[in-house]
């Protein structure tokens, strides 16, 4: 199996099965005169007077899920021994991927993306619990207790919040350092604090923003901001993983170090780029406007290693970036080739 197969076979182990109902009208949900959802409505209220955040969401598209890093370095937000096994995971394919081999994601489960988008707040006073259409769950205790001291590190940590106005606030701790924060690998440790904050803003709106802190990973926190909507008229259906040990035990996953390009190459190569067209759902496992550095004479796409296979050919760990150049030698696309499909990215001087 060349190294190509193996990054395709091991991004495509996890297999599932994922859809969602249509036209199914839900009761409950505001409408405008046509019968449509009015998703602009007022937001709802419980009892005791804060939003109600209950309902089926789905987040934006965005690349979270599969690389943290969209507009930053990596140097910029984690320390040097964090960069250095997010390299070794890059140079491996991610073969020890936790969601490659079907165990939970942690931190990475609170990006739904793709096929498995969807999650269902259920709020009651005491606890607000979330469920991942990816079939995991998280419970938020509302009571008033503080996070543990010393918890017990699990997959999916342990989350308090309390209310800041409109705004659910949550804290969660007690990671454990078998998960990743993202697919490609960014690293983090059991010191990992995430705080969320909550805020429906109508019916059928709610801002998302999140912060990553973790002192023995990160040189400063990180914050992402996302949108929300309420997924009005449809519903999860069953998620199932289903990995096969037999094959991933021969998928050694290393990467082949390429073939040498000159300086004056790489930096051809080098500018923004601007997704063209591709197959639904790209933006959800790469940036609509990538960025192509040279550092210390490796190129990278945003924060991804790129191995040279030929001049214009370069793998990385879950697709193969192809470089186009007009009869003049200047860059004007590449192809994205990745499991989901192939991308076609400009490149904007």
């Amino acid at each position: 199996m060349d190294r190509i197969a193996i990054a395709a076979a091991i991004w495509l182990l996890p297999v599932s099965v994922s859809a969602q109902w249509l036209n199914v009208r839900i009761p409950g949900v505001p409408r405008t005169a046509d019968g449509k959802p009015n998703l602009t409505a007022p937001l709802p209220r419980t009892p005791e007077g804060k939003p109600d955040l209950s309902g089926l969401w789905r987040p934006e598209a965005n690349p979270y899920r599969f690389d943290l890093i969209q507009n930053q370095k990596d140097e910029e937000i984690f320390r040097p021994e964090a960069e250095a096994i997010f390299l070794k995971r890059v140079a491996d394919f991610r073969r020890e991927d936790p969601v490659t081999h079907c165990l939970p994601g942690g931190p990475l489960e609170i990006f739904p993306t793709g096929a498995v988008r969807l999650y269902r707040i259920i709020q009651s006073p005491a606890v607000v619990g979330l469920l991942y259409e990816s079939g995991f769950y998280r419970q938020i205790y509302t009571d008033g207790r503080e996070l543990p001291q010393d918890p017990n590190p699990t997959w999916m940590g342990y989350s308090v919040g309390h209310w800041e106005g409109d705004s659910l606030v949550v804290e969660s701790s007690g990671f454990n350092d078998r998960t990743w924060l993202d697919r490609v690998g960014h690293p983090h440790s059991e010191d990992l604090r995430v705080t969320e904050r909550f805020r429906r803003v109508d019916f059928g709106h709610m801002q998302f923003q999140i912060t990553f802190d973790d002192p023995k990973m990160m040189n400063k926190p990180l914050n992402i901001s996302l949108a929300v909507a309420y997924a009005a008229d449809t519903d999860m259906l069953e998620y199932v993983c289903s990995e096969n040990e037999r094959d991933t035990a021969h998928l050694v996953g290393k990467a082949n170090r390429g073939v040498p390009v000159s300086p004056a190459v790489l930096a051809k190569y080098i500018g923004k780029y601007e997704y063209r067209e591709g197959p639904p759902g790209t933006d959800s496992f790469f940036p609509k406007n990538p960025t192509v550095i040279v550092t210390k004479g490796q190129l990278y796409l945003n924060d991804l290693p790129l191995i040279p296979q030929s001049q214009t050919r370069f793998d990385s760990t879950a697709a193969t970036i192809e470089f186009f150049l007009d009869a003049h030698g200047a860059v004007t696309h590449f192809n994205l080739s990745a499991a989901e499909g192939d991308a076609i990215y400009d490149h904007r001087p």
